[in-house]
Order: C-alpha cells, then sequence, then structure tokens
C-alpha cells in the first residue's frame, strides 16, 4: 500500500519545456501590443482603433477557452498545444504582411485564437507535472509567459521598429520551436494519460472542504472581480504605457518601450513569487495581500515624476502579478476535477477583461486624456477588499503542509 501512495515528484523537464512555451508564445503575442505606436502611425488610427485590436484579440483569446477547456476535461487532447501554437503563427504572418486595418484585426483574432487553444491544456499539463506542489507549478508555468510578455516590447524596440514591420515574419521561427517542443510534451501528456486514464477522474482525487453551492458561487464571483480589477489595471499599463510615458515625459518610442520591459519584466518576478508563497501560507492570504497591497503604490503613479514612475510601476508589477497563481489554484481546489475549464475560464475572462479595459481605456483617452486614465485606474485595487468574503478551503490544515498529501490520503481512502 505504501509504495502505491508514494509522493509523485514534480517533472522538472516537462514544466521547464511548457514554461520555455509559455515565453515563446507570451513573447510572440506580445509583439503586436509592442508595435502599436507603428501601427497607429502607420495606418493612422485613434486610441479607440488601438483599443479594437486588443478588444479584438482578447475576445478570441478568452471566449474560446473555457469551451476549449471544459471539453479537454472530458476528452484531453495532448497535442492541441501544439496546434494553438500554429494559429499564432499564421496571425504573425498576416501581421507582417497585413495592408488594412481590417486584415490587423484578422490577424489579432488568430494571434489570440492561439492562445485560447494553447492556456487550458498547458495549464493542466503544469498541474499533472507538479508532484502535488500546485501553486509553484503554476507560478514556473505562468512566469514563463511574463517573461515572454516582457521581452516583447525590447524585441520591438531594437528588431522591429529598425527594420520595419515586415520584420515580424521572423519570428515565426520562434512559432516553429514551439510547436517542436510542445508536440514533445504531447507525448509525455498522452502517457500520462494511458497510465492515470482520464484526466477529470484523476482531479477527483484531490480533498478540500467541502462547501455549500452558494458559497462556492460567492467565492467565483469575488475571484472574478478581483481578476477583473487586476487585468483592467493591467490593460492600462500594458496598451497604453508607452504612450503615457511619451505624452508627459516626451520619451521617444524606444525609451518608453524599454520602461515597459522594466514593468513586464517585474511582473514576470512577482508571478514566480505568489505561487509558492501560496503553497506554504495559503492562497487566500496571497490574493489578499496582492490586490489591496498594490494600491497606495497606484494611488501615487499618476503624480509622480519620471524615476518614481519607473520605481513605482516596477514596485506595482511585482506585488500585483503575484495573485493570478494563487487564484487560479485557489479556484481549481475550489471546484476539483475541472481543471480545464476552471483554468479556462480564469486565463480566458483574464484575457477578456484587459481586452475590454483596453477598449473602454482607450476611448476614454481620446475624450479625456491618458493622463486621466491612469488616476481613474488608481482606484481599481480597492476591490481587493473583496477578498474577505474567500472562505478557507482546508480549515483543518497547516498552512505550510503539502497538498500533496491530501491528495495521498485521499486516494488511500479510495483504495480501502
Amino acid at each position: 500500500m505504501s509504495n502505491d501512495h508514494q509522493v509523485p515528484r514534480t517533472a522538472f523537464t516537462i514544466l521547464a519545456a511548457i514554461s520555455f512555451c509559455h515565453l515563446l508564445n507570451d513573447m510572440l503575442q506580445s509583439l503586436l501590443p509592442a508595435i502599436y505606436p507603428m501601427l497607429k502611425s502607420h495606418f493612422e488610427l485613434d486610441f479607440g482603433q488601438v483599443g479594437l485590436i486588443t478588444l479584438t484579440y482578447q475576445l478570441t483569446a478568452s471566449l474560446l477557452q473555457p469551451v476549449i477547456g471544459h471539453y479537454t476535461d472530458q476528452r484531453p487532447q495532448p497535442y492541441s498545444l501544439a496546434i494553438g501554437m500554429g494559429f499564432t503563427l499564421l496571425g504573425l504572418l498576416l501581421l507582417a504582411a497585413a495592408g488594412t486595418f481590417s486584415l490587423l484585426l484578422v490577424a489579432a483574432a488568430l494571434v489570440g485564437m492561439g492562445s485560447s487553444v494553447f492556456h487550458p491544456e498547458s495549464s493542466r499539463v503544469a498541474r499533472l507535472a507538479s508532484g502535488g506542489r500546485h501553486g509553484f507549478a503554476q507560478s514556473l508555468f505562468q512566469v514563463g509567459g511574463n517573461a515572454g510578455s516582457s521581452l516583447g516590447p525590447l524585441v520591438a524596440a531594437f528588431v522591429i521598429v529598425p527594420r520595419g514591420r515586415s520584420s515580424v515574419a521572423w519570428f515565426s521561427l520562434a512559432a516553429l520551436l514551439g510547436i517542436l517542443v510542445l508536440w514533445n510534451v504531447g507525448h509525455w501528456y498522452k502517457g500520462r494519460q494511458g497510465a492515470a486514464g482520464t484526466m477529470p477522474r484523476a482531479g477527483h482525487a484531490e480533498s478540500h472542504a467541502v462547501l455549500p453551492p452558494g458559497q462556492v458561487r460567492l467565492a467565483l464571483g469575488v475571484l472574478i472581480a478581483l481578476v477583473f480589477s487586476k487585468y483592467v489595471y493591467l490593460a492600462s499599463l500594458g496598451s497604453y504605457y508607452t504612450f503615457y510615458l511619451i505624452s508627459k515625459f516626451h520619451l521617444s518610442v524606444q525609451s518608453a518601450q524599454v520602461h515597459l520591459f522594466a514593468f513586464l519584466g517585474a511582473v514576470a518576478a512577482g508571478t514566480i513569487i505568489g505561487g509558492p508563497i501560496g503553497d506554504r501560507v495559503g492562497r487566500k492570504y496571497v490574493i489578499w495581500c496582492s490586490i489591496l497591497g498594490v494600491l497606495p503604490f497606484t494611488l501615487a503613479l499618476p503624480y509622480a515624476n519620471l524615476f518614481w514612475t519607473g520605481v513605482l510601476s516596477v514596485v506595482i508589477g511585482i506585488i500585483l502579478a503575484s495573485a493570478f497563481s494563487a487564484i487560479l489554484v485557489y479556484a481549481q481546489e475550489l471546484i476539483p476535477g475541472r481543471v480545464g475549464m476552471i483554468s479556462g475560464l480564469f486565463f480566458g475572462f483574464a484575457f477578456g477583461m484587459a481586452g475590454v479595459g483596453a477598449a473602454v481605456l482607450g476611448e476614454l483617452a481620446d475624450h479625456t486624456g491618458i493622463y486621466f486614465v491612469y488616476q481613474v485606474c488608481s482606484f481599481l485595487p480597492a476591490m481587493g477588499l473583496l477578498a474577505a468574503f474567500l472562505p478557507n478551503l482546508e480549515p483543518g490544515r497547516p498552512p505550510s503542509a503539502p497538498v500533496v498529501l491530501l491528495e495521498q490520503e485521499a486516494g488511500a481512502r479510495a483504495d480501502s
């Protein structure tokens, strides 16, 4: 009996591979907002049209994710990860060659479709490879994406801006590399599927506090509200930070993109922190401190000079980014056995809110100015107060106990 219920090892090679592919995926996707100033000038776009590009990308990235996640909960698709990267490849090629605004929207939609396929299944792979260290695995997976997002502005500043929009096509080679790696990850995933049976059944072995349906719905509503506040604020920085810096401090496009890289790099650093801390002290505390704890810094940002704007943006990135791994794993534990659907729902909602936020903030910037946008958005983290309504999913468990021990006990009870 004891040999059958050993603590599973964390598959670091698979986690590294999926994190690397997340880096490639999000780096390629971040090229789109990183070249917004170039597109705005070349196609003579207003801020509303820039927001519409982001909305198109985010909606295709968000609306399909819960559907794909729900489908793969029932019928896992190991090789869909490589197919998702293929959509991104096609979107990049069209982005490099598009001659009209309509084709730009199609390119953005294709890149979004790639994201919608990639994220639910890759999140499931990360959980499968976690060895019970779910927060750590999600953080490692997500930090790859954040690192990739931070590289986009640098690539745009030092490769695409000097050589022109057509140079985006060269990055299809990175997508091809991602397809090859993800195909091999698919082999591992398929082997685990064959050994463990269907993934949803494996998910049901987890043991957490059983909550009444009404309390589960309330907790999900709170989590969704927190994701809303986090990603609308991030949309204000991801889509319009360069414009804000150029407008307020008269920076060049390249200098503004370097500042954006610093912010996105801080987001990557914050991501890797939140998951492991959540494994040890509890997800709820990480969520509470991350969303609400960033409020003083967001309130100060619109009134800071250039130096302190850079410092505050880095602090904001680190603190705010630590929340999502904890939110995602908390939601997965709230509804066991629905890893794909929950991952798709929260990744999709995050992308959708970022898209809607970018579109609304773009229109607001056209009518009131970019400075006013940052004054309004600075209050969004106050929604972190809602974390007080989140229940403790494991009230009888010491905060530092590994989650895998609970799963081990649940499996032992099932076998007996």
